[in-house]
């Protein structure tokens, strides 16, 4: 019951960084993005705990719709937080794993939208239902200095058999494909001896698991490992690689005709048409499905690059 004050405190003082100390020209760190959601998922999970809840469902929703192969061309919208509007004329949705209604997955589908589900497969967040199930060695350092998610040892068998009990769940649901989050934990600090071997080894496995569940995957990030895993994985999600100058990685993905959809946060694209112009203009070159969104993905703006 602490959780609500506390995240709600967090958020406006990283809305003043973001705007103030950020500067339209300083990069945005990429730990700011994922410790603001963060929060607000733990927000949301608090709200939710006091509604009542859909019941749970076993099965799709919908009679599924022909396998999906995802498109260098398919447009996307990436909604995490908040009420989902299914409003945009788009080809992929990407929406919470745990915290999107069943009825937002049946609508999208009536839609004829394919639906990606995200979820974190290198962190423990401690507000998620199955986070009891995380042993003691298998949480490491706090992630981004938030004591509510802690990095994973992602050689554990135990992480991976969680791993496959959320792809189930995906599959259960009717998700087209699924957004593995946290993916490079090595570059980071998690508090275990992760190298660059340990990644890919768990990356591929991410990948063959979802695909032997009929699921597509994208590769979250992870840039450093792009040319290594692009043949493993369907698509890509990538945050700032124009903010980052790291967009030329993606080639792998977009000249195998494999979708790269791209987020930028950076204030400048959103407030001054001009320099999101010249940016979107970029994106096109390099055959990316880019937008520009809010840090918390709520939805409270989006301008697409298409």
């Amino acid at each position: 019951m602490t959780r609500r004050p506390i995240a709600a405190t967090f958020l406006a003082v990283a809305a003043t960084l973001s705007s103030n100390a950020h500067g339209d020209d300083a990069p945005l760190p990429r730990h700011l993005a994922h410790t603001l959601r963060a929060v607000s998922s733990q927000q949301a999970a608090d709200t939710r705990s006091l509604q009542p809840q859909e019941p749970a469902l076993s099965a799709p929703l919908d009679a599924p719709l022909a396998p999906w192969t995802p498109h260098v061309s398919d447009t996307w919208q990436w909604q995490l937080m908040g009420t989902i509007d299914t409003k945009y004329d788009v080809k992929v949705y990407d929406i919470d794993l745990f915290d999107a209604p069943d009825s937002v997955l049946s609508k999208l589908h009536s839609q004829g939208r394919r639906v990606v589900c995200y979820f974190s497969a290198g962190s423990g967040e401690n507000w998620r239902p199955d986070y009891a199930d995380f042993k003691a060695s298998d949480l490491g350092n706090p992630l981004d200095g938030w004591p509510g998610e802690r990095w994973l040892d992602t050689r554990s068998t135990n992480v991976r058999n969680i791993m496959l009990a959320r792809l189930d769940k995906a599959r259960a649901r009717g998700c087209d494909g699924v957004e593995p989050d946290n993916v490079d934990g090595y570059t980071n600090d998690p508090g275990f001896p992760l190298t660059a071997e340990t990644q890919l080894n768990y990356n591929r496995f991410l990948a063959w698991a979802a695909h032997e569940r009929g699921l597509k995957v994208a590769l979250k990030n992870d840039v450093d490992q792009v040319s290594e895993l692009a043949g493993s994985f369907d698509f890509a999600v990538n945050e700032q690689c124009h903010e980052y100058a790291e967009c030329g990685a993606y080639a792998a993905f977009t000249g195998a005709n494999k979708p790269v959809f791209n987020a930028e946060y950076k204030s400048v694209w959103h407030t001054n048409a001009s320099a999101r112009a010249a940016m979107c203009a970029q994106a096109r070159a390099k055959n990316l499905r880019t937008l520009v969104l809010p840090l918390e993905l709520d939805d409270s703006f989006r301008y697409s690059c298409d």
